[in-house]
C-alpha cells in the first residue's frame, strides 16, 4: 500500500492530465461542456476514479459519457507518460452528483426560507401572554411621594391602635383593682363571721 500523500499527489496529477488532454488531444463531438471535479486513487495506485460534470440536457450527458470510455485509452496512456509511474492507474469515469446535490440544497433553503417567512409574520402580529415588559422597574419619585402618603395613613392607623392597646390596659387594670376590692370584702366577711 502507498503513501496516502503520494496517492494524493497522483490523484491531482491524474486530473490536470485528463482535463488537458480532453481540451487538448480529444477532439470527439460528442464531449460536451466538460468539468473534472475530482480525481481519487486507490491506495495501492492501480484503480483512478475521475469525478465530471457536463452542462447540458441528458442527451449531452450520455453522449459524454460515451466519448469518455471510448477515449479511455488514450487518457490511461497520456497519464503513464507524464507521471512516470510502474502501473498506470485504470480509468474509471463518474458524473458527479454536485449539480444534482446544489440544486436539492437549493430547494431545502427555498422551502426553509418560505417558512422563516411565516414565522415572522406570525410572529409580527402576536401578543404577549403577559405584560409587554415582564420585568419589575424601579420605583419613580412619584410612587416614592405616593408611597409617603401611605406610610403616613399606616402610621395613623398604627397610633389608632396605639391608643384602644392602652384604654384596654387601663380597664384591664381597673378590673384588677375591683379584684382586689372583692378580696378585701370577702376577708373582712370571714373575720366578722369569727368574731360573732
Amino acid at each position: 500500500m502507498a503513501d496516502p500523500a503520494r496517492a494524493r499527489k497522483l490523484a491531482d496529477r491524474i486530473k490536470v492530465i485528463v482535463a488537458e488532454t480532453l481540451e487538448q488531444r480529444i477532439k470527439d463531438p460528442r464531449v460536451g461542456f466538460l468539468t473534472i471535479t475530482d480525481s481519487r486513487v486507490t491506495g495501492d495506485l492501480h484503480d483512478a476514479t475521475v469525478y465530471y460534470t457536463v452542462y447540458g440536457s441528458d442527451e449531452e450527458k450520455a453522449g459524454t459519457a460515451a466519448a469518455l470510455e471510448s477515449a479511455k485509452g488514450v487518457l490511461r496512456s497520456e497519464i503513464g507518460k507524464q507521471t512516470g509511474v510502474r502501473f498506470t492507474p485504470t480509468l474509471t469515469f463518474v458524473a458527479d452528483a454536485v449539480p444534482e446535490n446544489a440544486a436539492a440544497i437549493e430547494d431545502l433553503l427555498a422551502v426553509a426560507a418560505a417558512a422563516d417567512a411565516e414565522v415572522h409574520e406570525k410572529a409580527a402580529a402576536a401578543q404577549y401572554a403577559g405584560e409587554a415588559d415582564p420585568y419589575k422597574k424601579p420605583r419613580d419619585l412619584e410612587d416614592d411621594d405616593a408611597g409617603d402618603a401611605e406610610d403616613a395613613e399606616v402610621d395613623e392607623d398604627d397610633d389608632e391602635d396605639d391608643e384602644a392597646g392602652d384604654e384596654l390596659e387601663d380597664d384591664l387594670d381597673d378590673l384588677d383593682g375591683l379584684e382586689d376590692d372583692l378580696d378585701d370584702l370577702e376577708e373582712l366577711i370571714e373575720d366578722e363571721e369569727r368574731q360573732a
